[in-house]
């Protein structure tokens, strides 16, 4: 614990996912995933991974942002931080100058998240947790190591697969096991009945369907939107507007309540001030948190502390470049140490990237597996790190000739 951080560095990391259109929703018509990558160093070569997802164009400003906060940790010893983590946190976030551009949301809160997870990492590679030492928290930890947490697809139905692709990709998710499944929708009201008709009669009328709209629509026109598709009977309608708009949320709420669907939101909430408004306002029936966006895992686990007080269940968000690997942890804790439910309570899978990942996050019977190495679970291989960096790396190169070339 008294090995001192010599460095801090972060690079550009983007996969081209918009070629298949893989993550594609209302909002979002062509993400490349990609991700700031943070590495930190100890004097002793002890190293801490961290990542934010973003998707593609504008990755490079969060990179610069990590890279005026690399001062901020660069020359402290990890037991400085670790003694007062709350301190360290504020410090990164109430830094004089850098605290205009935020603070604590958009681009600013993103890098600190990079900082703040490879952090986390360095910290659990340092030193094993003992946080499971009675009856009652063994239970649940044995519970998790047998059967593991349940989680939700989304893979099946990104808005820009075609019909043939949902179908195949349903019909092979459904003999994997999975019961839970979400689509995308928002773009064009006519086509979401469509394939919200079609989803659910490949899935049938027991498993469970979700459907998120990414904020792309004013309050009175989600609830006009979501009314047509509740013959679909679905579950919750994620980011309905807004994330920022708690009001609209909690109208939201009301007028669709007696149809029996929730609302869902958080992964791009701004913070756990926030959130904390959304609950009291009685908002949301599910919360999400994303282990990127929202602060990394410090204001996560506020977030999971206040779900748990305002008994709201928590669903997190899961769809980038290791978000699966990162949100995990967070899940496993909540289980564990905060709510030891599982009632209405899923977590979101995505079926993409993952090996790119030294400890890529393990699924069986669409159910997370805990995983069994120290550390956050975010670092990457490096040889797909290099491959990727935006723009030097030899998957970018060979893009670019190709369109230099068309």
């Amino acid at each position: 614990m008294l090995q001192r951080v010599i460095s801090l560095t972060v690079r550009d990391v983007r996969f081209q996912t918009s070629l298949e259109q893989h993550g594609s929703d209302a909002m979002h018509t062509d993400p490349d995933y990609s991700a700031a990558y943070v590495v930190i160093d100890t004097d002793c070569g002890l190293k801490g991974f961290g990542l934010t997802f973003t998707v593609g164009k504008g990755t490079e400003i969060v990179v610069r942002a990590v890279d005026a906060l690399a001062g901020l940790v660069v020359g402290k010893s990890l037991q400085e931080i670790v003694s007062d983590f709350r301190g360290f946190y504020r410090l990164l976030t109430s830094d004089g100058q850098m605290r205009w551009l935020g603070p604590e949301k958009g681009v600013i809160h993103l890098a600190t998240a990079a900082v703040l997870n490879a952090v986390w990492d360095l910290w659990a590679r340092a030193e094993v947790f003992i946080t499971c030492a009675d009856c009652f928290f063994r239970l649940p930890e044995d519970q998790m190591l047998k059967e593991g947490y349940p989680a939700y697809t989304t893979s099946c139905a990104w808005l820009g697969y075609p019909d043939q692709q949902l179908k195949q990709l349903c019909t092979d998710a459904l003999e994997g096991g999975w019961t839970k499944f979400k689509v995308k929708v928002g773009a064009d009201l006519e086509d979401d009945i469509r394939r919200c008709r079609l989803i659910r009669q490949m899935i049938g009328p027991n498993n469970t369907l979700m459907i998120d709209a990414n904020q792309r629509w004013d309050v009175d026109e989600a609830i006009s939107w979501v009314s047509r598709l509740s013959e679909f009977k679905p579950l919750w309608i994620e980011e309905p507007t807004s994330p920022d708009d708690i009001l609209g949320h909690a109208a939201i709420s009301k007028a669709l309540a007696p149809l029996g669907i929730g609302v869902a939101t958080g992964e791009q909430c701004a913070n756990r001030v926030m959130f904390k408004q959304f609950l009291q306002a009685s908002a949301l029936q599910f919360v999400q948190i994303d282990s990127c966006r929202l602060g990394s895992v410090n204001e996560n686990l506020a977030v999971l502390l206040m779900a748990h007080k305002f008994k709201v269940p928590v669903c997190p968000h899961a769809g980038g470049v290791g978000l699966c690997e990162l949100v995990q942890h967070l899940i496993l804790f909540d289980y564990i140490c905060v709510s030891a439910s599982l009632s209405d309570r899923m977590c979101e899978y995505v079926d993409h990237l993952h090996e790119h990942f030294v400890n890529p996050v393990v699924i069986q019977d669409a159910h997370y597996m805990p995983p069994k190495d120290p550390g956050y679970s975010c670092e990457m291989l490096e040889s797909s790190v290099q491959r990727h960096q935006y723009p030097e790396g030899e998957a970018w190169k060979a893009a670019h000739e190709q369109m230099t070339k068309a």
